[in-house]
């Protein structure tokens, strides 16, 4: 008579555990995906030239993984719940400084928000590594949904919330705020249970060696190259697909809601990740999948007529959303405990935003240039190309174990490992 509640105790506690998650990862990516909707109103409120919008969405990606490239060098690096908290204060912070009446300010917002969020990107990981270790894909798939939505969603009502209220663009992106103060107050509890955990427990050795070994790993390398490479290109959809949009003729509100249509469709490709890859031997048939979609995606977006859009914006955020899922996914999957995948993904998400900054403003500085987009979007595909074999090397059953000079065949299928 005792099972039935103990079942439901536990499937309530897991329920739990997966909502706080959610709770982070849908503030991950509004402050960015926000701004594309209404970065012509921003760029001609401050006279900004094409690069300079460029870097007001490269600028926050540059730092999307500066705390991967600091973690290495922390003696004793904080519990997960800690950076999360620590992740949604200076999000706040970043928010409500770039609404001042200065470029400076701007920018200076937007770098915070990027530190901000680069937090939460690298410890989300290894908790769900840590918590949840039979089940990587399904719960890395809700952590990349949550992510997805939020952006879809901060992108499809900015314009809207904007026209609602006969404000400028600072409401919609002053009103994220409000969920990620309550994402902080919802983590604090669980901050101050793990910070009363840590002083209590018996020392622990440095995580420098083995940080170094994780960086000296060729897997390791492949599973970054390929993180920074999908990530690019989904910078490129949120920086710019509003403006290709509108160059093409489409309205400011309905240009915004097809980057809302990629965002959100990007759910049901990181939902599929999970459902795949129990069909197959490992995950190189799902790099396949995201590189082809991505390709026809970008295609679409800038060559077929604009009336099409709309099925283009679903195709690429197919690939993006099974490309996103994937590589976070990597991340858990190719590493051999928690303590390995804290490291792994403060590399791959260290170098790889870096790398994936460079697309908005690369993008920025190509249009300028052409005055068009036929050589932005030609380069475009080329990155989507070189993706797949970064992707498929990083795509086998492969591990970075304790020592993390090779990468060793499991012994299990390595889908859920």
């Amino acid at each position: 008579m005792t099972e039935a509640p103990t079942g439901r105790h536990r499937r309530a506690g897991t329920a739990a555990a997966l909502l706080v998650i959610v709770i982070v990862a849908v503030n991950l990516r509004p402050a960015i995906a926000a701004v594309g909707p209404v970065l012509t109103e921003i760029r001609d409120a401050f006279g900004l030239s094409g690069t300079a919008a460029g870097a007001l969405t490269t600028l926050p990606l540059a730092f999307f993984g500066s705390y991967g490239l600091v973690a290495p060098f922390l003696r004793r690096p904080p519990r997960g719940e800690t950076l999360l908290v620590t992740a949604m204060a200076l999000l706040v912070a970043g928010l409500l400084l770039r609404l001042l009446d200065a470029p400076f300010p701007l920018f200076a917002g937007s770098l915070v928000a990027g530190i901000a969020i680069s937090i939460g990107n690298i410890a989300m990981p290894a908790i769900i590594k840590r918590d949840h270790p039979a089940r990587i894909t399904t719960v890395t798939a809700i952590y990349t949904v949550a992510v997805s939505g939020g952006a879809s969603i901060a992108s499809g009502l900015a314009v809207p919330v904007e026209d609602a209220f006969g404000a400028s663009w600072r409401l919609p992106l002053g009103l994220l705020a409000i969920p990620a103060a309550l994402a902080g107050l919802i983590w604090l509890p669980r901050a101050r249970r793990a910070a009363h955990a840590a002083r209590s427990a018996p020392p622990v050795a440095s995580a420098r060696g083995l940080a170094a070994r994780v960086w000296r790993s060729r897997l390791a390398w492949q599973v970054t190259v390929f993180m920074g490479l999908q990530s690019l290109l989904a910078y490129v959809v949120l920086g710019w697909l509003p403006t290709l949009c509108q160059d093409r003729g489409m309205g400011e509100a309905p240009a915004g809601y097809a980057l809302a249509l990629t965002a959100g469709v990007q759910a049901v490709g990181s939902l599929a990740v999970p459902v795949l890859a129990r069909r197959t031997r490992d995950q190189r048939p799902l790099v396949i999948a995201t590189v082809t979609l991505t390709m026809l995606g970008f295609a679409g977006a800038t060559w077929a007529p604009i009336e099409s859009i709309w099925g283009w914006a679903i195709v690429l955020g197919l690939g993006q959303g099974l490309g996103f899922a994937s590589a976070l996914s990597f991340i858990g999957l190719r590493a051999h405990d928690a303590q390995v995948a804290a490291q792994l993904s403060g590399m791959a998400q260290g170098i790889g935003y870096v790398l994936a900054s460079l697309g908005p403003l690369a993008i920025g500085a190509l249009h300028d240039a052409t005055d068009g987009w036929t050589v932005p979007m030609t380069g475009v595909l080329l990155v989507c190309a070189v993706m797949a074999l970064p992707g498929l090397a990083a795509g086998r059953n492969r591990s970075i174990g304790r020592t993390a000079r090779t990468a060793v065949e499991p012994a299990s299928d390595g889908v859920n490992a």
